[in-house]
């Protein structure tokens, strides 16, 4: 398989390639040249396979030769060694549950698989030179890479979040294991670690000093195991025999573009809907047309919190930048905190159902999809456990919540981050702490 830059003006690379540099030298992202629709037999048989036998299948392709089947397979295996429960909410919805990993958010799959792709092709090449990654998080990018990447030989991770805009549970997962991985707090927003990433990645003093790459989901390693998540719903639900929606709670948008990638490989999605907070780029482009980002602003949903979705141009190219054809496929709605909290405490009452923010907006704009579609079975995505929103959740529900040991484990552990302000700043660190 070979990959090539959405800005179309870089050099076609491997899997192995597009993984170590994350973004291509002309800032584009990478994007498989050919996508080859999986066999319907596989559909057929889907039901009788395992989640590993499931994610070969989906994934394979977009490897190649690169990882034998068997030490693919390996991989696979330890990614996904929890579960991804569905659960029923109504009739006609369903939560799909995706925080039962080490670190509670769906992210896991994503940070794990590419942790252990860059572990493999280190011993693979007997690589002496260390790889760096370099990640900015809104939330809970931080805490899965953090976790997926600790230990792993030949690499340092080094992690940029937006001071006092993460949730006290999210920071420590993120700044509190040492070993490989380094903390940065910066004064700013989510998009200020973004744009800070993006620019390291092209600055040619660090290009000369270390091998940098990214684990946000502008990494191919990242983004495209979330496929995984759509085919393991479709194997429970494809017995209902009704048209499925997926409902995305969307920041940059990697998750519903997986989901669409995995659309594209014949699953019989029949839409997707995008939810999200008062950074609401994408639901306005898809009813104006124009796509207009803009600086993000803080929100109780704070994964969400993303005023230039880096993902979208892949969204994009899916549907042959073919507006149209994405607005056929993919419909938008944005919420207010208050509208979140209401859901919240309406999914609780009605359906004894404790969704986190990110959950209850899936599930606010799933419905409001639903309404007008009474023929579709809806899921929403859960994509981060409850308990790690504890200021913003509604006292009484966060009363009955249980503190799962993953996040017991982290509580009485000490932060460690060094503050940073400036791009300069970053780049001081990276060229001063081999």
């Amino acid at each position: 398989m070979t990959y090539f830059s959405l800005n179309h003006n870089a050099p076609e690379v491997t899997f192995e390639e597009a993984v170590v540099r994350g973004l291509a030298p002309d800032k584009g992202l990478y994007f498989p040249k050919t996508i080859q629709q999986l066999p319907d037999s596989f559909f057929q048989n889907i039901e009788n396979l395992s989640h590993v036998d499931i994610a070969y299948e989906a994934i394979k392709q977009f490897v190649g030769d690169e990882i034998p089947e068997e030490d693919l397979k390996s991989i696979l295996k330890d990614v996904l060694s929890f579960d991804f429960p569905l659960v029923e909410i109504d009739k006609n919805i369903a939560s799909l549950e995706l925080y039962h990993g080490p670190t509670m958010a769906f992210k896991d799959v994503g940070a794990r698989f590419m942790a252990r792709c860059l572990g493999y092709f280190n011993s693979k090449n007997k690589n002496t030179n260390k790889v760096t990654v370099l990640v900015a998080t809104s939330g809970d990018t931080g805490g899965a890479v953090a976790s997926g990447f600790l230990g792993v030989d030949g690499v340092d991770v080094v992690i940029l979040y937006p001071s006092g805009k993460v949730s006290d549970i999210q920071e420590k997962q993120l700044t509190t294991l040492g070993q490989n991985i380094t903390a940065l707090e910066v004064d700013g927003v989510f998009d200020d670690c973004q744009d800070m990433v993006k620019t390291a990645f092209l600055d040619e003093d660090l290009k000369t000093a270390r091998t940098l790459t990214s684990a946000n989901s502008i990494n191919i390693a990242r983004w495209l195991p979330q496929m995984f998540y759509y085919f393991f719903a479709y194997k429970t639900l494809k017995q209902k025999d009704k048209k499925l929606v997926f409902s995305v709670p969307s920041g940059n948008y990697g998750n519903i573009c997986a989901g669409m990638m995995a659309q594209k490989l014949g699953l019989p999605i029949h839409h997707f809907v995008t939810g999200t907070n008062a950074n609401n780029i994408v639901p306005e482009y898809l009813k104006t047309g124009n796509y207009l980002t803009k600086a993000s602003v803080a929100t109780i949903s704070n994964a969400m919190d993303v005023g230039a979705p880096s993902n979208f141009i892949r969204i994009e190219a899916l549907h042959n930048n073919n507006f149209a054809q994405l607005q056929s496929n993919l419909s938008g709605y944005s919420y207010t905190d208050s509208e979140t909290i209401e859901a919240i405490k309406f999914l609780k009452t009605e359906h004894n159902y404790t969704a986190d923010p990110h959950g209850a907006i899936g599930y606010l704009a799933l419905k409001k999809h639903l309404d007008q579609h009474t023929d579709s079975y809806g899921v929403f995505l859960e994509t981060a456990h409850p308990i790690k929103f504890l200021p913003v959740m509604p006292e009484q529900i966060a009363n009955l919540m249980e503190m799962p040991f993953q996040i017991k484990s982290i509580l009485h552990k000490e932060k460690k981050s060094i503050k940073i302000s400036s791009y300069n700043q970053l780049k001081h660190f990276l060229l001063n702490n081999p």
